[in-house]
This record gives structure tokens, sequence and C-alpha cells, in this order.
């Protein structure tokens, strides 16, 4: 999948990154003795970009924690059900929190004109990964839905 090889490469990126600044900020600190003062800001928010967009590359795989004891031991037909379910409660999360809350929370900040101390950015552009990440989930769920009627339909209808 494009999207899924894209967020890869977005992630590999942004971590890059994140290794670099860290590994500045600890020469920086130790052997030059004079600290950069924005390195310590740009590795909290790479951090924060690099987990929320994380979550969503995970749900492109299906990659969320699931304790399955239960799931191996439904019929067919209500694996399927529970599959819907857990699709359908993802998708309400992530538009719902992510989507909404967090497309009100970006406004929020940029409105009110918040900006970092470093770096001098607008904290509402930090917090703009959390309803993008949650579009990219919305998506990924979508394609997971479409994927879980296909296969039920073929194996009803062969």
């Amino acid at each position: 999948m494009q999207l899924q090889n894209t967020l890869e490469f977005i992630l590999v990126i942004l971590f890059s990154i994140l290794v670099i600044d860290v590994l500045w900020q600890v020469i920086a600190r130790y052997f030059v003795g004079n600290p950069s003062s924005f390195t310590e800001e740009l590795s909290r928010f790479l951090l924060i970009w690099l987990a929320i967009l994380a979550t969503a590359y995970s749900r492109s795989y299906k990659g969320q924690m699931a304790i399955d004891f239960v799931y191996k031991k439904l019929t067919t037909i209500n694996k399927f059900r529970l599959d819907l379910f857990i699709e359908i409660a993802i998708m309400l999360f992530a538009f719902f929190v992510m989507v909404v809350g967090g497309s009100n929370l970006v406004y929020i900040t940029l409105k009110l004109g918040q900006t970092s101390p470093s770096l001098n950015l607008p904290i509402g552009l930090v917090y703009s990964i959390v309803p993008i990440s949650g579009v990219f989930i919305l998506f990924f769920s979508t394609c997971h839905i479409t994927r879980y009627i296909k296969v039920k339909n073929n194996k009803i209808c062969p």
C-alpha cells in the first residue's frame, strides 16, 4: 500500500532527525560545553509526532495490542462481528477524539497564538499531527472493514 510506505518513510525520517538532534544535544552539552537551546524542544516535538504518527502506521497492519484468548474460541461469524465492532470502536475514537477534538485543539492554540519558547513555532502546528493521524486511522480502519466484508462474502458465496 502506497500510503503505508509513505508513512513508513516519514517515520524513518523523523526518527533519524530525532537521533541526530539528541546526539547533537549530548555532544554540545558534554564536549562543547555550550548546549543548544532549541535541541530539547525539537526532540520533544519530534517525539510527539513520531509516537502519534506511528500509532496511525500500526493501524495499517492492525498492530494494536489484543488479548485473543476468547477470540480464538469464537465461531467464524462471531469473530467477524467482533472484528467489525473493534474497527467501528477504533473509528469512533479516531473521529471524535482525534479528528474533531484534535482539530479543536489546533484551532484554539492557533487562535490564542501560542508559540514554543525556543523554536518560536505555533503550538497548533505541533498539535496538528493529532487530526492528521486520526484521518489515517479512519482510512486504515475503513480498509480493514472492507477486507472483512470481502472475505465474509467469499466464504458465504464461493
